[in-house]
């Protein structure tokens, strides 16, 4: 009886831990390796509790991961903009520096 509830333990604080990440907006591949490299959880005990929340919590999981898509292609497009600008504005000061 001590060996089930410490594994329901276990399983909470996995659970618990999964919480955490996404909160860091972190997906499932990510979470794993974190958990594994800094909480010593195996791999295969995080993805499968992953997997039990996602039967859960479907509907969040699939929002969860759309906007995850979403917010990665406005970084994307964020770095792009803020690269071209300071590419044309080396430019531009290179010009000026000709001028």
């Amino acid at each position: 009886m001590g060996d089930s509830s410490s594994s329901a333990s276990y399983i909470r604080m996995v659970h618990h831990l999964i919480e955490k990440c996404i909160c860091f907006n972190l997906n499932k591949e990510e979470c794993v390796k974190a958990l594994e490299k800094h909480a010593n959880i195996n791999p295969v005990i995080t993805s499968t509790v992953w997997k039990e929340l996602e039967k859960e919590n479907k509907e969040f999981f699939e929002t969860y991961n759309k906007d995850r898509v979403e917010r990665n292609i406005e970084t994307e497009t964020m770095e792009r903009i803020q690269k071209m600008l300071s590419e044309a504005a080396a430019s531009k000061t290179s010009d000026d520096d000709e001028g």
